[in-house]
């Protein structure tokens, strides 16, 4: 399958480096693919220089990243996920499954982050992503976790992944990549993409619970009685 990946952090290159090694032919998108920007150091990630060498995978503008993409992942921050896809262009987009790992936290006043009012109140950024680009299948997935836990989920063992969408057949798409390429079982629908404020209004407690265990090899459980 070829997969875009918007975003070239440490969430996208984790992602990213799990697909190519197991068959999937993926690019990440970044908004200048430079010399400059493909040397940058990123905040812990490699630099995508770095990436490429370590991977075998590409890295291209937004645009190109998706144009071609079978399947997209936005893997930006929540804050300006709108601006990169719409950079990406909604005709790149139309028709595709668009798995949006974003969360809308604001660092700007340090840690820990808050969840702005405009991305949290009555919308979530899934929903904010789906209403600009009606025409793509937004899925809501892989927002509630680390990175290493993504792609491995063992190291949680229990953990479920949480997805939300519009579409049942795109998150059944979803849920056969997540067990296929990451060898996630536990999979638990929250319906529509609605579903994305529960998901991205839980980040300020993971990361609570990292701050005060010291380790982002943690996970909230759901447990019905």
């Amino acid at each position: 399958m070829k997969i875009a990946m918007i975003g070239g952090g440490m969430v996208g290159q984790t992602l990213a480096a799990k697909l190519l090694s197991v068959g999937h032919e993926v690019t990440i998108g970044i908004r200048a693919a430079t010399e400059a920007e493909l040397a940058k150091p990123r905040n812990y990630a490699a630099t995508l220089n770095d990436w490429q060498a370590a991977t075998g995978g590409r890295v291209t503008g937004f645009a190109a990243a998706a144009a071609d993409a079978d399947l997209v992942f936005n893997v930006t921050s929540g804050l300006v996920s709108l601006a990169a896809l719409t950079a990406v262009g909604a005709a790149n987009l139309a028709g595709k499954v668009l798995i949006d790992v974003s969360n809308p936290l604001d660092f700007s006043a340090g840690m820990p982050p808050f969840l702005p009012a405009a991305l949290s109140e009555r919308t979530s950024v899934g929903e904010e992503i789906q209403k600009a680009f009606p025409e793509a299948l937004v899925v809501k997935a892989f927002n509630t976790i680390s990175a290493p836990v993504m792609v491995e989920p063992g190291l949680v063992p229990g953990v479920e992944l949480l997805i939300a969408g519009n579409s049942a057949e795109a998150k059944a798409k979803v849920t056969t990549l997540a067990r296929q390429a990451f060898g996630w079982q536990g999979v638990l629908d929250l319906g529509d993409i609605s579903g994305a404020r529960g998901t991205e209004h839980l980040m300020p407690l993971w990361l609570r619970l990292y701050m005060t265990g010291g380790s982002p090899q943690v996970a909230l459980k759901v447990i019905r009685g």
